[in-house]
């Protein structure tokens, strides 16, 4: 495989992209906020609409589903007209999906919502990552990557922090209408600071053996081949086997993080005798630690070439915590505690996950690879559900957290296997 490393450009002030890499962050906050708008709410739709937990839960699988499409066809969008403009209308979809739940009186208004706001989802990561591969120096991506991680996270933690007191003191719709400000306020804000966001229009693509799609100038993809003269086409990056593996990567991931924030803490409480009113703390536990972790693993993602062993070793602490969970007797008060643990360990491989991508992706096909990867998560967050529910719906609680090792274990040879396919493959 042929490799060029990139030219030792210097780093702009660190004011330019820390500031890149802020707005970025709050964008992509704000689509893991929309995520979990329906979840917490539940209770309050059930009864409203007269709808069970299994018509409730279709929703998100419509949602994701909707979303996994969106997400690998904005990708194509992302880098033919660059990120910003599919930012912004990624941005007034989920406002406006927010305030069509608001106005839901049946449950195919819920199902339209769903859709909408699945496809203001689906463009947030081709669109990041275009961005902050372009926009960041690439000395400073890992920390680019854990401060994106790290935000997404907090837009998880924040939706059931606003939506469930404002439905408890002003009804559901209230609540839903005060989603939509949160999107709209982003939006405005990225509105106001557009020409942060500014992208030069992509370089031609070039002939097969004049261009070296590395990325970052370690270890990445090259565009040389046997037949020069040809010219890359959009969908040439889908001959690399690297960014399929990627794609299997990031599928179980997603059944992982789905198993965690669904199901892990009531089947720990089941198992533990954990008390009730603990089960909420142990997922916010979870996702502030899996947040630190995220900071910590902007160091370790440093050097890019550890990137697989970071992640290989995150993952292999996830599985050994979730095996203690569902085998040992643990007392109700150390549950909490491992679930502060594996969220550390995992969140700390998220940048070093993030760069197994980015170090597979050919020059100028940033929004394509990563909308087609990601899809994986959206995928995965739509089956796991399926199949962990039954095993919830049978009782099989020590089941749900050896299922999550499993998955975790997993997630240790595909990085290994990403690295494997990335060195092998020569481009025909």
């Amino acid at each position: 495989m042929t490799t060029i490393a990139l030219s030792d450009d210097p780093a702009p002030p660190l004011r330019q992209d820390a500031t890149v890499i802020g707005l970025v962050g709050v964008a992509h906050a704000v689509s893991h906020f929309s995520q979990l708008l329906l979840a917490p709410l539940f209770p309050w739709l059930k009864e409203d609409f007269g709808v069970s937990y299994t018509e409730l839960g279709l929703l998100l699988t419509i949602f994701f589903v909707v979303s996994s499409v969106v997400q690998t066809a904005s990708g194509f969008v992302v880098d033919r007209v660059g990120p910003r403009p599919v930012l912004l209308g990624g941005l007034a979809l989920l406002g406006l999906a927010a305030l069509a739940y608001a106005s839901s009186h049946s449950y195919a208004m819920l199902a339209a919502s769903a859709v909408l706001a699945g496809v203001g989802n689906g463009v947030f990561h081709p669109v990041d990552y275009t961005l902050l591969n372009r926009k960041v120096h690439k000395t400073r991506l890992g920390h680019a990557y854990s401060a994106h991680g790290v935000t997404g996270t907090l837009g998880w933690a924040l939706a059931p922090a606003l939506m469930v007191p404002v439905a408890l003191a002003f009804g559901w719709r209230a609540a839903m209408l005060s989603a939509s400000a949160v999107a709209f306020g982003v939006l405005a804000l990225l509105w106001w600071q557009r020409d942060r966001l500014a992208l030069e229009a992509p370089a031609p693509l070039a002939p097969r053996g004049v261009s070296a799609g590395g990325v970052g100038g370690v270890g990445g993809v090259s565009g040389a081949a046997a037949a020069p003269g040809r010219v890359e086409g959009p969908l040439d990056f889908l001959r690399i086997p690297a960014v399929w593996m990627c794609f299997g990567f990031f599928f179980f991931y997603a059944m992982a993080l789905s198993v965690v924030q669904s199901f892990a803490p009531e089947a720990g409480r089941q198992l533990h005798d954990v008390p009730l009113q603990w089960v909420a703390v142990c997922l916010s536990i979870y996702m502030v630690c899996s947040a630190s972790g995220m900071v910590l693993g902007g160091f370790l993602a440093a050097d890019p070439a550890r990137c697989e062993r970071v992640v290989g070793i995150g993952m292999g602490l996830a599985a050994c915590i979730a095996l203690s969970v569902a085998l040992l007797p643990l007392a109700p008060a150390a549950v909490p505690l491992m679930f502060g643990l594996m969220g550390l360990v995992s969140g700390s491989a998220g940048p070093s996950r993030d760069l197994l991508v980015k170090r597979s992706t050919p020059e100028n096909a940033s929004g394509r690879v990563f909308g087609v990867v990601y899809a994986g998560l959206d995928i995965g967050q739509a089956i796991a559900p399926l199949l962990f529910g039954r095993l919830m719906d049978l009782h099989q609680y020590r089941g749900v957290w050896i299922g999550l090792a499993a998955v975790q274990l997993v997630l240790i040879v595909s990085a290994f296997n990403v690295r494997r396919v990335r060195r092998e493959w020569v481009p025909a």
